[in-house]
C-alpha cells in the first residue's frame, strides 16, 4: 500500500458563478479522498473559500491540487502530513 497523508487543502474561488460547477464536479471526482468539506462565502470580498480534509497519497493530492489549479478563477493549496 503506497503511503498516505492526512491533509488541508484550501481553495479560494475568485468567481463563484463561472468557477462553481467546474470546482464541485472536480471536487465529486475526487470525493473518495474527502473526509471532509468547508465551504464559507466571503461576500464583502466576492470571495468562495473551501476547505477540504484529505487522506490519500501524495500522487492523488497532487491530481486533485493540480486539476484546480488549472482553473483560472481558482487559487489552491495544500499541507499535508504523514500517518
Amino acid at each position: 500500500m503506497a503511503d498516505r497523508n492526512v491533509g488541508v487543502v484550501a481553495i479560494i474561488v475568485k468567481n463563484r458563478a463561472d468557477a462553481a460547477p467546474r470546482v464541485n464536479d472536480i471536487l465529486t471526482q475526487f470525493g473518495g479522498i474527502i473526509i471532509g468539506r468547508m465551504g464559507i462565502p466571503y461576500r464583502e470580498r466576492g470571495l468562495s473559500i473551501i476547505t477540504l480534509i484529505v487522506d490519500a497519497t501524495t500522487d492523488e493530492i497532487g491530481a486533485l491540487t493540480g486539476k484546480l489549479g488549472m482553473l483560472k478563477e481558482v487559487t489552491v493549496r495544500s499541507t499535508l502530513t504523514k500517518v
